[in-house]
């Protein structure tokens, strides 16, 4: 009898220490302070909040900054982290905050967006500018993630298509922009933080760019997407990355184009594919036009170049010569006047100078970032298949 009595004694102190935790977190919930981040004024200053009452330190790095820079935000009496930024020009933005050393997405923003492994909070400040980035009214493509098979590379491999507005509903073919990204990044870049698909929805809603198909792919050979590494391949290293020199070009080319020629309805000719891409992109794209010239009629490469400073140029001299006599339309450049790559970029210039091969050079503010990324799409995306 007095076992039965302690065992329900247990029991009764047990559920009402459940009770007990319950209420408690109840009351925490109903007594955390409503939060709204991000909060963009009148004037494009931009208010960013936390709940985090145990935190000891809250900061914020945003694309706006300087790489590895960060803001401290101040603690208020209620556990809210704040800080208010200077006004920012119309644009997209992505951040995160760093709680005591550790990166977080905002909590109370649902617009996320995953940079490779990394994820971040996206920050649009309304303007003029930011329209073309936007999820506007009007008629709206289609993006579909895609998996393929590479015998190039000997993998199953994933890339995503954007398909432009009325494409499902009539029998119309297009041409095709080949998109690729930088290092870092995969298959998933160009429609998360560059925008691509919402950019030619409202480039095309305006006639400003001809309807395309945009086939974004994954760059890494060694991967068939961030989400999954060749079985028994390891991460390359600066002494292993030159194995893999060529092979993602060849494969675009080999694996990539026929696959979209088959099974979309496409303009299968030079004078209707473009190639493009971001800095290790657009070292691929670099590579992918002079290994098959006359593949690509129009080709942009975004801050990037000659990476090599030991190259042999007069080598590289003749394939741009080569390239030249193919056929390009459009050759366009796109730097940024602080990019660490300018000299990359500068010995690009250099021998489509001497090759005489014509071009178009665009140098804007700032470094290597998604915002010049982004802006460099809305300058070259109009200029194809005129």
């Amino acid at each position: 009898m007095k076992l039965i009595k302690l065992k329900s004694a247990i029991l009764a102190l047990v559920l009402l220490c459940g009770a007990t935790i319950a209420q408690a977190q109840e009351i925490s919930a109903m007594q955390a302070p409503k939060v709204v981040s991000p909060e963009v004024s009148p004037n494009n200053s931009v208010s960013f909040r936390i709940f985090s009452p145990t935190a000891n330190a809250v900061a914020i790095n945003g694309s706006w900054m300087g790489f590895g820079e960060t803001l401290p935000l101040k603690k208020e009496e209620n556990g809210v982290w704040t800080a208010t930024i200077d006004p920012l020009k119309s644009s997209m933005y992505h951040y995160n905050f760093i709680i005591d050393g550790v990166s977080a997405i905002d909590p109370t923003n649902p617009q996320a967006l995953r940079d490779g492994t990394r994820y971040a909070s996206l920050l649009i400040v309304p303007g003029e500018s930011a329209e073309v980035f936007e999820l506007n009214e009007v008629a709206h493509g289609s993006l579909s993630k895609v998996w393929y098979q590479s015998p190039s590379l000997d993998s199953y491999r994933r890339m995503y298509v954007y398909t432009p507005p009325g494409y499902d509903s009539g029998n119309e073919t297009y041409p095709v922009l080949y998109l690729l990204h930088g290092a870092g990044g995969d298959e998933d870049a160009w429609s998360a933080l560059g925008k691509a698909n919402d950019i030619l929805d409202n480039l095309i809603a305006e006639g400003k760019a001809k309807p395309m198909i945009i086939v974004m792919t994954n760059g890494n050979a060694w991967q068939t997407s961030t989400l999954r590494t060749i079985p028994g391949a390891a991460a390359p290293t600066r002494e292993t990355y030159a194995k893999f020199q060529g092979q993602f070009e060849k494969s675009l080319v080999k694996d990539v184009m026929p696959y979209i020629e088959k099974n979309y309805r496409v303009k299968a000719n030079k004078e209707n594919r473009a190639l493009a891409g971001l800095s290790m992109g657009g070292a691929h794209t670099i590579t992918a036009s002079t290994e098959y010239p006359g593949t690509f009629g129009y080709i942009g490469v975004f801050s990037s170049g000659i990476f090599d400073a030991n190259a042999d140029m007069a080598e590289l001299e003749k394939k741009f010569a080569a390239l030249k006599a193919s056929g390009v339309t459009k050759y366009w450049i796109g730097c940024g006047k602080d990019d660490f790559v300018m000299e990359s970029n500068k010995r690009l210039l250099s021998i489509l100078d001497k090759t005489d091969f014509e071009h178009e050079y665009h140098e804007s503010d700032g470094g290597h970032t998604w915002a010049n990324w982004r802006d460099y799409l809305v300058i070259f995306a109009p200029q194809l298949f005129k």
